[in-house]
């Protein structure tokens, strides 16, 4: 998605003025005479966003929660048609049907073959028995027939009838070898047939997943910010039907000029005091820093200037207590971030009156 320019200096016009109010905070932190164990800044709450969009193109159904509702994980918040993916899910179950049928057909031929296969080896042995009693027949012919016992007409009727035996039994073996081939075919048309029922099982569970797909869930615990769509409107794949916050992960982003920067570290104590709850002080800790400034005055800087740096801080609400609280919690709501940057210092007495 291209952000139009116009958007993009709002946003950088709005980047810039919450670094000038830390600056500003930064200056009248140190004019306070802070003896440097404690760091200071404007900021404001911040949560997550997740936009809970449609993965497939298709008519909004429905949409089952409010804007500024609470959601659990898991939650069904709106529902897309899905008739058409309920018809091709009934011809998946069709063709499965088909296809299971088909499976049966093949094993079917498969035993068919191999009785036929069972019945030519019978006929093979019958033949291998037929041509050894040929074979015997005529070597008894030949030798009365050279002791001139038999008439040369039983030699040759003998002969004749080996060779026909011979005859036979080469093509009992000859339809054998095709049953084989048969069964072999056969085998292959169930390897084919099952393939396909699995081919068709795949369909099904992939149109499955695209209709539950179509129930938009909670990815996590939040609330709902905002509709952007309305029931019966038509969106593209991908097309964003709801935007909301997880409040499992809340954190607040300040700014601190160079050397103050310099000296918040991964996991440093943050304090928060909310301008709405100035009564109340919520722990947090620092889980970002970053390690480009946001902006810089000029393109040559003296010391001076360099010191105008901001760099951005980002100090994380822990889960837990944003859990116990998480009605309560609401982004955008200033306040300012004090750091401890001296891990033995005492924190100030107005700074104790941690969230209970």
């Amino acid at each position: 998605m291209t952000i139009p320019p116009k958007s993009r200096l709002i946003a950088a016009l709005a980047l810039l003025a919450l670094a000038a109010a830390g600056w500003y905070a930064w200056q009248r932190h140190v004019a306070n005479g802070n003896d440097g164990a404690f760091l200071s800044s404007n900021g404001r709450i911040e949560a997550t966003e997740i936009d809970v969009a449609t993965k497939l193109a298709g008519r909004v159904d429905n949409i089952l929660v409010d804007e500024g509702a609470f959601v659990k994980a898991g939650q069904v918040l709106a529902a897309m048609q899905v008739q058409t993916l309920e018809a091709q899910l009934r011809e998946a179950r069709a063709q499965r049907h088909q296809a299971v049928n088909a499976v049966a057909s093949a094993q079917a031929q498969t035993a068919m073959r191999r009785s036929d296969k069972a019945a030519l080896a019978a006929q093979v042995r019958r033949a291998e028995a037929d041509l050894d009693a040929a074979r015997r027949r005529l070597a008894r012919s030949e030798t009365l027939a050279k002791a001139g016992a038999t008439a040369l007409q039983t030699l040759d009727d003998d002969r004749a009838h080996a060779f026909g035996a011979e005859a036979a039994l080469a093509a009992a073996r000859a339809q054998a070898a095709s049953a084989d081939a048969a069964i072999t075919a056969a085998q292959a048309q169930v390897v084919s047939a099952q393939s396909q029922v699995e081919a068709v099982e795949a369909t099904l569970e992939r149109i499955q997943a695209e209709i539950d797909d179509s129930q938009l869930k909670a990815p996590r615990d939040g609330r709902v910010q905002f509709r952007v769509v309305q029931p019966g409107e038509v969106l593209g794949a991908g097309g964003k039907v709801l935007n909301m916050v997880d409040l499992s992960d809340v954190f607040m982003t300040f700014f601190l000029p160079t050397e103050a920067a310099g000296r918040v570290r991964i996991g440093t104590e943050v304090r928060i005091v909310l301008d709405a709850l100035p009564q109340y002080v919520v722990p947090a800790q620092a889980t970002f820093v970053a390690d480009v400034a946001q902006f810089t005055p000029k393109t040559v800087e003296t010391a001076s200037e360099r010191q105008k740096l901001m760099f951005r801080i980002k100090a994380q609400i822990p889960p837990e207590l944003l859990k116990k609280y998480i009605r309560d919690v609401k982004t955008g709501l200033p306040g300012v971030a004090y750091v401890r940057v001296s891990p033995d210092a005492e924190w100030p007495a107005n700074l104790q009156n941690l969230v209970p």
